[in-house]
């Protein structure tokens, strides 16, 4: 690879000056390693492990040593949050926010193939694009569906049980040299050369030249793009020599095919992170699979976690379940406990988990990182067994739009006005706070608004004025009655539409009574003000809390997705009887690998709840390790 960096990018004293500047805590030998290594590899990273702060420390030197002004640095990731955070990372300093613009490029892959790949190979058939999204094409599909030439196939897709699907569903894959016309996720109930086969082609192929695609068509006409212009990978290979792939566990088969077709043969220096034992999305590749093969044989491992102690990294290296892992928590002295609990006593389990954290978690850390609930469904099936999900302990439980731990934007700035003033790392709170501000917008167009990372920082342009409209509610968020609230709501409100043609929902823009009430006694040091509502756990899918830290977190057993065991007893008896999980059922694996993902988030506090009749005996087996085992049923 031609150097497009200064040699000395990872020099020691470089580094340690960049560890300085960022306030991050010293490296340890295998961080070390990994950050000045320039070859492609592999790592393997703990939960807490501190890989994300790692990734922006590594480009974060790289930039500022980057010499070539039409190469880059390609930067992917599974998802947009994922992507966000690298990026709100690099933007911290002056060089590392020359990544976000050319030559460099920071997105996920979805995004990657898109720009470089499937929308100039649409382009070349003179097709203008008006959508790619599966809902859309949906749509478009049934519409189309109703027309006559079509009636053999809809007659057919009407006659099977949830039949449309078969339309719905209709993707490109790339075969044999062309695109052929598939199922979603399995193959299609008819040849391809019937009747019905012969008029879903006509349908896709129709949507096609219209612009309609799904997802999934942009990776099959990107291979296609390839295929019929060899010239491209090496086009794409010369503008990026380094590519480094976040969240690798979360890739699928098809993305990582299409990744090795441009780089795998190229000079192009790949290296690739995450943790296997995280990979919960139903998209990601298979284990074993060659195309997904993740970490490689010999890879190195960051197998300390900061974010907890040795009572919960024992837990987690009991429930890996793809790759063995010995998990070493440097982090809190922290709990590990068990609520047992029966029909009568469900209703009882958050508010004693509530209780739990108050007791056992240091304010100032609650304030920070308020605890969750959390459960890998959300609402119940028609199965008659109990209980299922999520809302059968919280039965006025609804589905949120995101993560975020507060149901106002007020009480998120209460939040991260308290962890501005009382820790020194103010870039997360103000990052907190404007994921807040996100959270709570509409878009026209489906954007949303930039990571903070992104937006400008003169007062002179539109995001300017933001960062100061964000430091003005850091600064009086415990202070604001319903009038002040409104006035500088309104002028958030004015610039992010500004900003990215962005609506803030109108009722951000109103202080609840309570709310209100609280702020006319007058200002309160700000943890006092911002503990009362972080108490109480937020609900959530164990999904999506991937990625965060709690100070604590409970997870509730539900039913696991075949609707013949229960997700946290099946985690209990693997770890009371030390059973190895590679030799568990799939079904098992795949419920103890979400059990995993949510017993990684707290800092301080994890609780599991389960079923007595099925889990006491489990349960206090493991009283003899430290564990807090709560009957409430004898309570």
């Amino acid at each position: 690879m031609t150097r497009t960096y200064l040699p000395d990018a990872f020099a020691t004293d470089k580094v340690e000056a960049m560890v300085k500047l960022l306030v991050l805590d010293p490296l340890d030998a295998e961080q070390w390693d990994y950050l000045q290594s320039e070859k492609t590899q592999d790592l393997q990273a703990a939960p807490g492990s501190g890989k994300t702060t790692l990734i922006g420390l590594k480009l974060a030197l790289m930039a500022d040593a980057w010499t070539s002004p039409t190469r880059g640095v390609c930067v992917l990731s599974h998802t947009n949050t994922a992507k966000n955070e690298i990026a709100d990372r690099v933007g911290l300093l002056a060089a590392g926010r020359s990544l976000l613009r050319y030559p460099h490029f920071i997105g996920t892959i979805q995004s990657f193939v898109h720009t470089f790949l499937a929308l100039p190979a649409v382009r070349d058939r003179k097709v203008e694009v008006r959508s790619i999204d599966d809902a859309a094409f949906e749509t478009a599909a049934l519409r189309l569906l109703q027309r006559p030439e079509y009636s053999t196939l809809r007659n057919y897709v009407e006659r099977q049980h949830q039949g449309t699907g078969i339309v719905a569903g209709a993707t490109f894959t790339y075969r044999g040299g062309e695109l052929a016309v598939t199922g979603a996720a399995r193959d299609l109930p008819f040849g391809a050369q019937s009747s019905s086969g012969k008029q879903l082609d006509h349908l896709k192929r129709t949507l096609a030249r219209w612009g309609i695609f799904r997802f999934q068509d942009m990776y099959a006409i990107a291979q296609e793009y390839l295929a019929r212009h060899p010239g491209i990978a090496a086009a794409v290979t010369t503008r990026f020599p380094f590519v480094l792939l976040d969240e690798t566990q979360d890739t699928s088969a098809a993305q990582h095919e299409l990744l090795d077709l441009v780089f795998a043969s190229s000079s192009t220096v790949v290296q690739r992170v995450g943790d296997t034992n995280q990979g919960i999305y139903s998209d990601a590749a298979s284990v074993g699979e060659p195309a997904s093969l993740f970490p490689l044989p010999g890879a190195p491992e960051l197998s300390v976690s900061r974010r907890f102690g040795p009572q919960i990294a024992a837990v987690a290296s009991r429930l890996v379940v793809r790759r063995p892992q010995q998990v070493r928590g440097a982090g809190p002295d922290g709990q590990v406990a068990v609520l047992l609990f029966d029909e009568t006593t469900v209703s009882d389990v958050v508010p004693t988990f509530e209780r739990m954290a108050a007791v056992t978690v240091p304010e100032d850390v609650l304030v920070r990182r308020p605890p969750r609930v959390l459960g890998a469904r959300q609402n119940p099936k028609t199965s008659p067994v109990y209980p299922q999900s999520i809302s059968c302990y919280l039965p006025g439980y609804t589905p949120t739009s995101g993560p975020t731990a507060h149901r106002t934007l007020i009480g998120a700035a209460r939040a991260a006005s308290a962890r501005w003033k009382s820790g020194p790392d103010s870039h997360e709170a103000a990052t907190e706070l404007w994921n807040a501000v996100r959270a709570s917008v509409s878009s026209p167009t489906g954007d949303g608004l930039p990571a903070l990372g992104r937006l400008e920082r003169s007062m002179a342009t539109t995001g300017g004025r933001v960062r100061i409209l964000l430091r003005e509610l850091l600064l009086n968020a415990n202070e604001f009655d319903a009038v002040s609230w409104g006035e500088v709501t309104e002028q958030l409100a004015v610039q992010l539409k500004l900003l990215n043609g962005c609506q803030l929902r109108e009722h951000e823009t109103e202080i609840t009574t309570a709310a209100a009430a609280g702020a006319a006694l007058g200002p309160t040091p700000a943890a006092a003000v911002a503990a009362v509502p972080l108490t109480r756990a937020v609900p959530g899918t164990i999904q999506s809390a991937k990625g965060e830290t709690h100070a604590a977190t409970l997870i509730l057993e539900c039913l696991e997705k075949t609707g013949k065991k229960f997700d946290v007893t099946e985690a209990l008896r693997m770890i009371a009887e030390g059973s190895d999980p590679l030799r568990e059922l799939k079904s098992v694996q795949a419920a103890v690998q979400l059990v995993f993902v949510g017993a990684t988030r707290p800092t301080h506090l994890l609780v599991l709840a389960a079923h007595r009749d099925r889990s006491k005996k489990y349960a206090d087996a493991m009283a003899g390790a430290g564990w807090d085992i709560r009957d409430l049923t004898e309570h």
